[in-house]
């Protein structure tokens, strides 16, 4: 069986949604919170390799908003990694990972096909 593994935080809503919709599908997960178990270039850097710096970067958040525009201004994959490790609540969330496939974001219809469901 395949091991699930979420990513995130658990006061962030999508968080909350995404564990909803495992639950009441009856999957059995690990939560891995940001914050409390960390994160570390290594672990971005596996799932830079299905998907782009630019899908996992969460430009839409407190945190980004709150960074100087030269920085936002000249963010590169390099930077983009070095951001997430330094501000976690940077990597959108909730990051998926089941077997060899990584999910980012939640919304039903994809979760539904990236599980079968």
């Amino acid at each position: 069986m395949t091991t699930i593994t979420l990513y995130g935080i658990p006061n962030c809503d999508t968080v909350k949604k995404a564990r909803k919709w495992l639950e009441s599908n009856g999957i059995d997960y690990q939560f891995h919170d940001f914050r409390k178990d960390g994160i570390d270039e290594a672990m971005i850097r596996g799932w830079l390799k299905t998907q782009s710096w630019e899908t996992l970067l969460n430009k839409r958040g407190t945190t980004w908003r709150q960074l100087p525009d030269a920085v936002k201004g000249s963010v590169d994959e390099t930077s983009a990694v070095r951001l997430m490790v330094e501000h976690p609540t940077l990597i959108k969330r909730p990051v998926t990972i089941a077997g060899k496939k990584t999910s980012v974001g939640f919304k039903d219809q994809d979760y539904a096909a990236f599980f079968g469901k």
